[in-house]
């Protein structure tokens, strides 16, 4: 009994993983900010320097 309730919440949980993931992706704002995202700049701040002197 309890093997089957493992196996339905794993099979529940594939369905709403699959749901979440290709409503996010095909969402107007899920394309927009795929769109809209740049690759994030690692820049140098002050500490970087400061605590290595």
């Amino acid at each position: 009994m309890i093997i089957l309730w493992i196996i339905g919440l794993f099979i529940l949980y594939l369905v709403i993983y699959k749901a979440v993931k290709e409503g996010i992706n095909k969402s107007v704002v899920g394309q927009s900010i795929e769109r809209t995202t740049e690759p994030v700049v690692n820049k140098k701040s002050f500490t970087d320097d400061n605590l290595d002197n």
